[in-house]
């Protein structure tokens, strides 16, 4: 799976903070114990002297230091215990300056070998919960928290289904799909009027797949493009060089929402082409949201990203009226 590198960066940001708020507070215990008891400012001093001193003994390899070696190691035992004894007595834990780390497996550096370490994995997950909680209100759009009830149970004559049967399955789909991500899942295309819960079901399926430690990235096609625009009159390339396009291009998951509510341009039909061209090569997924229907979007794009659309993208059809303004009928 790919990280996403502004979200990575951020994680390791927090880390350092983390070290240096660790450090800080290690330093003020120093300093309150120095004022307690001075003594240990000078046993501090000796204990650092004497573990330099019997580590440059050992590195020179002489036989004749190992006496004095141990000489050294005898005088730094006491020492440690004579410390122990007098935080004993101020009524402290004896590890009560001590530094130690947050994570010993890689001593807070955030990586085992050339492999993230659990901590900065877990930090990661944190700054991609915040940055999708920001944008999609995560806490609150959760599958447990769809309502069928709301969609119409009164079925269509036409096809003898209802709404509420379409929403459904089209729940359904989405739950899982968020809990079977994978290199093998397809793309999604959700169609719709609006305020049928095409962003509520995307903000779900991100927060399950950010949750399986992937990349996800949302962002309203827009801005997505705004982005673009951005980076090639910033670089002089169409299809970007810099970091917001980089993480459209390449995170694990992709959603687009809104699509079609954009100022639509030769540009904005070159870079929805490489959006979607590249991330279908790369093997990457994409939610696509939006209010146009399949025949819209060839009409009012290309018909080679309508045809990469129709070919690779799962399409689910939103039913039902606006659920917004349902809920402001009866004062919800």
């Amino acid at each position: 799976m790919a990280l996403d590198g502004k979200i990575l960066r951020r994680a390791r940001d927090r880390l350092e903070r983390m070290k240096a708020e660790r450090a800080a507070r290690t330093q003020r215990r120093l300093e309150e114990v120095y004022q307690r008891a001075p003594q240990l400012r000078a046993v501090d001093a000796r204990i650092r002297e004497t573990m330099l001193d019997a580590m440059q003994l050992v590195l020179s390899g002489a036989a004749e230091d190992d006496a004095r070696v141990e000489e050294l190691r005898m005088e730094n035992s006491q020492l440690q215990l004579q410390r122990a004894e007098t935080l004993g007595r101020l009524g402290l834990p004896a590890d009560y300056t001590d530094e130690g780390y947050m994570c010993p497996k890689c001593r807070d550096t955030g990586y085992c070998g050339a492999g993230l370490c659990s901590c900065l994995k877990a930090l990661y997950a944190q700054e991609q919960k915040e940055e999708l909680s920001g944008l999609l209100k995560l806490g609150e759009q959760t599958f447990d928290a769809f309502d069928l009830d709301w969609y119409d149970d009164t079925p269509d004559p036409s096809t003898g289904i209802s709404p509420r049967q379409s929403m459904e399955f089209v729940y359904e789909t989405c739950v899982a799909y968020a809990r079977r991500f994978g290199a093998r899942s397809r793309n999604l295309l959700f169609t719709g009027g609006t305020g049928l819960g095409k962003t509520f079901l995307s903000a779900c399926i991100a927060r399950v797949v950010a949750e399986k430690g992937c990349s996800v990235v949302y962002e309203t096609a827009a801005e997505l493009f705004a982005r673009f625009e951005a980076e090639k009159f910033a670089r002089g390339d169409a299809a970007g060089s810099g970091g917001d396009v980089r993480r459209y291009l390449n995170c694990d998951l992709l959603i687009l929402d809104d699509l079609g509510t954009e100022m639509t341009t030769v540009f904005v039909t070159s870079a929805l082409y490489t959006l979607v061209n590249t991330r279908l090569a790369a093997g990457k997924k994409t939610i696509i949201s939006t209010n146009l229907t399949e025949a819209d979007i060839a009409a009012r794009y290309s018909p080679q990203i309508a045809s990469r659309v129709q070919g690779e993208y799962q399409a689910l059809r939103f039913y039902g009226q606006d659920i917004r303004l349902l809920k402001k009928a009866r004062g919800q």
